[in-house]
C-alpha cells in the first residue's frame, strides 16, 4: 500500500466502512437508507411519555415513564404538536465490537423545527433502538419516515459488549 493509499485509508478509518446490511435488520429499503457516511433510521412508532420517570446512580431506583402509543391520523401519519415524544425505529441494529454508533437528526427533520436526540450505542448492542424527538413546531410525520441518521466509529476492539436492561430491546 503506498503511502497516499495509507493516509486515505486512514483519514476515513473513523468510520464504519462495511456492509450494513451485516448489521442492519428489517430496514424498509437499504439502497435508499445507506447515506454516504452512515445508515437513515425510519419511524416504526411514536410515544407520549406519562408519568414520573426517575434515575440515580446504580439503576437501582430507575423507573421509566410509560409509553402511550400515539394514533396515527388516517392509519398513516402521526400529527405532531410542540412537545417530547419518545420514538421506536424500525430497524434492528447490530454495534460491532470495534464500533459506537451514534444517533443524529436527519437535516430535513432540524428545517422543520424538530430534531432527534440518541444516546450512544455501545459496541455489542443490539435491538430496535428508541430516540428523543423533540418537536418545535408542529409536524406530520409519515409511518417508516426517515427521521434520524446513525453513524458508526470505529474503537479498539472489544471482547465483551454490551450488557444492559435494553439489549435486545423489541426485537
Amino acid at each position: 500500500m503506498s503511502k497516499d493509499e495509507q493516509k486515505s485509508k486512514e483519514e476515513f478509518s473513523a468510520i464504519f466502512m462495511g456492509d450494513f446490511s451485516t448489521i442492519i435488520d428489517d430496514a424498509i429499503d437499504f439502497k435508499k437508507q445507506a447515506q454516504v457516511n452512515g445508515f437513515d433510521l425510519s419511524v416504526k412508532e411514536i410515544f407520549t411519555l406519562k408519568g414520573e420517570g426517575a434515575i440515580d446512580f446504580d439503576n437501582s431506583k430507575r423507573v421509566l415513564p410509560e409509553y402511550e402509543p400515539l394514533a396515527k391520523k388516517d392509519d398513516e401519519y402521526w400529527e405532531l404538536q410542540p412537545g417530547a415524544y419518545v420514538i421506536r425505529y424500525n430497524e434492528i441494529v447490530s454495534v460491532p465490537l470495534n464500533a459506537v454508533g451514534i444517533i443524529q437528526p436527519r437535516s430535513t427533520l432540524l428545517r422543520m423545527g424538530g430534531t432527534i436526540i440518541g444516546a450512544w450505542w455501545d459496541s455489542g448492542y443490539s435491538g430496535r433502538g428508541q430516540g428523543l424527538l423533540v418537536v418545535n413546531h408542529s409536524i406530520k410525520v409519515y409511518q417508516n419516515a426517515r427521521v434520524a441518521q446513525i453513524v458508526f466509529l470505529t474503537t479498539k476492539k472489544s471482547s465483551k459488549g454490551y450488557d444492559g436492561t435494553y439489549q435486545n430491546e423489541k426485537k
